[in-house]
């Protein structure tokens, strides 16, 4: 709501509010709850949680209290998959599929989660939350704003290709990575996960947010938060670019590029 209040999102009768929601872990909470009413007891495992394990859940309840019948999509990967839900979020725009569009990343934590994390990565500390950036083709005349200037193709974690490389093709790809720009990155503070990330930005001199640093890994709320925090950034520091840089968990390296910009 804060995302559509910010950004002059008004209801009106035809207009088109596309949502693209984004999650990696799914709806852990009702699901841990169902199996374990199920393991408990078959006959009387509830049947009103079922429908909250499927993963377009959310997106669907959120596209039903904003009053939305336009296209509604679920997005499901590690947390560079948010700035691919902006990537879909565009195309939307430019294809005239939608008016505007609200991308949305969320994640909530369960004991779950917690102990898979320290089976196979101790040091990590998890967070929850949620983030959320709105787009539109639509800005008042005379109106500052923030534009998505790009975002680069996807360095997927391969064979043929390390986490290292695609990190540093990701950064290869981004157009305004020069002076006077700010880097939103991924490291969390945990120097065997963010070696590579950390290597490809090592010769970066530029102002440089970290949020991960201090809100804990947030898998897909964390790509979220690293969008929303470049956008403020930008809004309130007086920097023109803005870039973002994430280093997925499992799946991919992608990066994004901010700006501001002045109507006439």
């Amino acid at each position: 709501m804060e995302a559509l209040r910010n950004g002059g999102y008004a209801p009106k009768e035809a207009h088109r509010l596309g949502v693209i929601f984004c999650i990696t872990a799914g709806c852990v909470q009702y699901s841990r709850r169902f199996y374990d009413e199920a393991l408990r007891n078959p006959a009387t495992a509830s049947p009103v949680i079922f429908p909250e394990t499927v993963f377009n859940a959310p997106g669907s309840h959120l596209g039903a209290i904003l009053e939305s019948a336009a296209i509604n999509y679920t997005l499901v990967g590690d947390p560079g998959t948010f700035l691919q839900g902006i990537a879909l979020a565009a195309g939307w725009l430019s294809e005239g599929k939608a008016d505007s569009c609200l991308v949305v990343g969320a994640e909530e934590i369960d004991w779950l989660m917690a102990d898979a994390y320290r089976h196979f990565s101790r040091g990590v500390v998890c967070g929850e939350g949620a983030g959320a950036v709105y787009f539109s083709n639509e800005s008042p005349a005379g109106a500052s704003g923030v534009e998505l200037l790009a975002i680069t193709s996807p360095g997927l974690y391969l064979n043929g290709m390390s986490r290292l490389q695609a990190i540093r093709r990701m950064r290869a790809e981004l157009p305004c990575a020069g002076p006077g720009a700010m880097l939103c990155d991924s490291m969390a503070g945990w120097p065997a996960r963010d070696r590579a990330e950390s290597d490809v930005w090592s010769d970066w001199n530029g102002s440089r947010l970290s949020p991960k640093r201090v809100l804990g890994e947030g898998l897909m709320a964390a790509g979220a938060w690293q969008c929303v925090a470049a956008v403020d950034h930008l809004r309130s520091d007086g920097h023109r670019t803005a870039l973002v840089s994430i280093a997925g968990s499992h799946q991919q390296a992608i990066g994004a590029c901010f700006s501001t910009y002045q109507n006439g």
